[in-house]
C-alpha cells in the first residue's frame, strides 16, 4: 500500500498546510518517531523504513513544505530554517501533543532537525535525535578550519564532491533540467547508486523544483557564518559509510555540538533508507529502546 493511502493528517503551520502521515493507529503507550525527508524526496521515501518500525513505535512522517501534498511557500524566504523548525514543532504538537518524540533526519531533513535541537530549541518536544548528516554549522566550521590549517587539497576535494549544491542555487537551469525529464531518470539513477530497485515518486517534479528553495535560502548563511550552538538532547549519528555526498569523515567531531553523541554506521550509500531499510530501522530501534 502506498504511503499516500496511509493515515493522513493536515497540519497548519503559519500560512502553510502540511500533509503528515502515520502508519497504523497512534497509540499513546508507544514511543513516537518522526521522520524528516531530504531533497528531492517527499515523505514517501520513508515507506520501507516505517514498515520495519511501525509494530514497535508510532511512526510519523510529513511532506516538508513545498513537497508531496504540502503547500508551496509563496517566496523563497519562506524556506528559511526558522519556518522549517516551526513546521516540525507544529507536526509534533498535532500528532504527539503530550509526549516528546524521537527525531530522525535524512539529508536536508537532517539539517532541519539540527536547527530544531541546537540550542535545545525544541527540547520539550524532542527526546532524542538520530542524525544521518552533520549540522550545517559543523560543515561551515569544517571548511573554515581546513582552510585555516592550509589543508587546501582537502577543501578542494570536498567542494568538487559537493559541486552540485551551488548549481542548485542557479536561477532557471535546475527547474529546466527537472522539467526536461530528469524526474524520469531519477529513480533509475538512485537505484544504480544504491544497487536496488527504486520506485518513482508520485510528486517528483514538484518535490525537486519547490525544494530548490532549501538551497537558495539556507545554504550560504550557515556555511559562511556558522554558529557554535550545542544541544543537551541525546544524538545518534547514523551514517551511511558508502555515501559519496556526505562521507563519514565529514561527520566526525559532532561532540562539539552535542553533550551526548554516539556514532554508528550502515553499509550503504546516501539513500541507505531505500537500499537498507531494515538495517536502518534496526539501528533506530536499538538506540530508542536503549534510551
Amino acid at each position: 500500500m502506498n504511503l499516500l493511502e496511509k493515515n493522513k493528517v493536515y497540519v497548519n503551520s503559519g500560512n502553510i498546510c502540511l500533509a503528515a502521515y502515520h502508519w497504523d493507529k497512534l497509540d499513546s503507550k508507544k514511543e513516537s518517531i518522526v521522520l524528516i525527508h531530504g531533497y528531492p524526496d517527499s515523505a514517501e521515501v520513508w515507506e520501507d523504513v516505517a514498515q520495519h518500525l511501525k509494530s514497535d513505535f508510532n511512526v510519523i512522517a510529513y511532506d516538508v513544505r513545498g513537497t508531496g501534498l504540502s503547500d508551496i511557500p509563496a517566496t523563497t524566504q519562506e524556506y528559511d530554517f526558522e519556518y522549517l523548525v516551526q513546521d516540525l514543532s507544529a507536526v509534533i504538537a498535532k500528532l504527539s501533543p503530550n509526549k516528546p518524540i524521537h527525531l530522525v533526519g535524512h539529508d536536508w531533513g537532517a539539517l532541519q532537525a539540527w536547527e530544531a535541537v541546537l540550542g535545545d530549541r525544541l527540547k520539550d518536544q524532542v527526546a532524542s535525535y538520530i542524525a544521518m548528516a552533520p549540522s550545517a554549522d559543523h560543515v561551515g566550521w569544517w571548511f573554515k578550519r581546513q582552510w585555516a590549517e592550509k589543508r587546501y587539497l582537502s577543501v578542494i576535494k570536498r567542494m568538487v564532491s559537493s559541486g552540485y549544491m551551488p548549481m542548485l542555487r542557479l536561477p532557471v537551469l535546475p527547474e529546466f533540467t527537472w522539467r526536461l525529464g530528469l524526474d524520469k531518470v531519477w529513480p533509475k539513477a538512485v537505484g544504480f547508486l544504491e544497487k536496488t530497485q527504486v520506485s518513482a515518486n508520485s510528486t517528483q517534479v514538484r518535490n525537486a523544483i519547490s525544494g530548490l528553495g532549501l538551497y537558495r535560502q539556507n545554504l550560504l548563511t550557515r556555511l559562511y557564518e556558522p554558529t557554535s550552538r550545542k544541544t543537551s538532547i541525546p544524538v545518534y549519528m547514523l551514517l551511511m559509510n558508502q555515501d559519496p555526498f556526505v562521507p563519514v569523515s565529514l561527520s566526525l567531531g559532532m561532540q562539539e555540538w552535542a553533550d551526548h553523541v554516539e556514532y554508528d554506521e550502515v553499509t550503504a550509500g546516501h539513500w541507505g533508507i531505500l537500499s537498507q531499510p531494515q538495517a536502518v530501522a534496526e539501528k533506530i530501534k536499538g538506540f530508542v529502546n536503549k534510551l
